[in-house]
């Protein structure tokens, strides 16, 4: 018996600290209307199709809240990686997802959850440095080598007076695989 109080009682010393995370609007992953901006830009000006290179390196981002100008930065998980490719380049789902050849997707590996962000210029290929996980951005960012086990989840994107918005939520959940 005394087991299960200890465990009601954590329960409820950890509510206010749930309430103030779920709360917290820079840990909220992405949202419906959010902007993107590069994660290291002070003056937060949104980006648009053109201020990311084509068939370049990566441009990593955070969503921003467009009213408050809140960046999500809260948590590692929001960050999102941006790729230009040739939109004619892009499978028939990621084009749907794409604005401006732009597609955008978690930063996170699905497999341990290290950072991706090395980019394989002639594959045209994202790759997790970690444990060599290689993912396609022009197919849904499908897993072509390596072992993670998903593709990384897909953030759609739209064209709102030229800058990139984010138009849905992230397509999976983010993060590593659970068993």
């Amino acid at each position: 018996m005394l087991k299960g109080a200890v465990g009601i009682g954590a329960g409820l010393a950890l509510a206010p600290v749930v309430a103030i995370a779920q709360g917290d609007q820079a840990s909220a992953r992405p949202r419906e209307g959010d902007l993107l901006v590069t994660v290291d830009d002070s003056t937060l000006k949104p980006l648009t199709p053109d201020d990311i290179p084509l068939a370049s390196a990566p441009t990593m981002a955070w969503a921003m809240e467009p009213k408050e100008r809140i960046v999500r930065s809260g948590s590692r998980l929001n960050r999102v990686l941006l790729v230009r490719l040739d939109a004619d380049a892009l499978g028939a789902g990621t084009r749907a997802r794409a604005a401006g050849g732009v597609v955008a997707y978690s930063a996170t590996c699905t497999h341990e959850g290290c950072d991706v962000g090395g980019w394989m210029p002639v594959e045209q290929m994202l790759f997790c440095e970690c444990h060599q996980s290689t993912f396609d951005p022009r197919d849904a960012a499908s897993v072509v080598d390596g072992p993670a086990p998903r593709s990384l989840p897909a953030l759609p994107l739209t064209l709102v007076d030229g800058r990139l918005v984010v138009a849905r939520p992230f397509t999976a959940r983010v993060g590593v695989e659970t068993v």
